[in-house]
């Protein structure tokens, strides 16, 4: 009687980076320096892997982009590097234009990961005052509550005199923005405020408050909407 074992399909990026680095240890790591990779190596690990039943073509694809967009890959594409193959043999040296990609994607990648963590403080600082706010009032369940009068127009009025005003955005084109001009930029779900320093045909090149310079598509730039 002949015993089957079913074979586990890797599925996470994690896994699959660390079963490519056992299998091609000279090519791949999961942590120190990373090597920058031959220009088509996915089709080599796709002839390599053709019968290996751990992975698939579309988990392999999907692994190779995350590793190759990390920040500790981009950190390694430096002129003069060079880039191997799945055995370590070198293949190329990087080009400056090669360098200078891999460190405006670096920017962006650090730009939204800062706008991002921006929103967690935020929504921690929310969820922190309200608590507080719970708290308070748990504390006053057993002090006898005075009615709260109904605030009269004219002081309905000045509240909402007193309440700050958000100015509303608005999506632009190319061709409505210019150097120097101030813009928001929607990095995450809070908007980030920011100095346009390059306009190309469908990117634009925008200056952060944090002093970062990142590459974005036009319609992740908006503009506070005019009354």
């Amino acid at each position: 009687m002949t015993m089957t074992t079913d074979v586990v399909k890797l599925k996470t990026t994690k896994d699959i980076i660390t079963y490519l680095a056992k299998k091609f240890p000279q090519c791949f790591s999961v942590e120190g320096n990373a090597k920058p990779l031959k220009i088509g190596i996915f089709e080599d690990l796709a002839n390599q892997l053709a019968e290996d039943e751990h992975v698939s073509k579309t988990r392999i694809r999907t692994a190779l982009r995350n590793y190759t967009n990390s920040w500790r890959y981009l950190h390694s594409v430096k002129v003069g590097t060079q880039r191997v193959d799945l055995d370590g043999n070198p293949c190329g040296e990087i080009t400056q234009e090669q360098q200078q990609h891999a460190e405006q994607q670096l920017a962006e990648s650090k730009a939204a990961a800062a706008a991002r963590a921006a929103e967690r403080r935020q929504q921690q600082g929310a969820d922190e005052a309200k608590e507080t706010r719970r708290k308070r009032s748990s504390a006053r369940t057993n002090v006898p509550s005075r009615k709260k009068r109904p605030a009269t127009p004219a002081k309905q009025t000045q509240e909402k005199r007193d309440k700050p005003a958000t100015a509303p955005l608005t999506a632009v084109s190319a061709q409505q923005l210019q150097v120097g001009q101030q813009v928001k930029v929607k990095a995450g779900k809070v908007p980030v405020s920011g100095l346009v320093k390059e306009v190309e045909r469908d990117e634009v090149h925008v200056q952060l408050q944090n002093g970062l310079t990142v590459k974005v598509g036009i319609a992740a730039v908006f503009v506070a909407k005019q009354e």
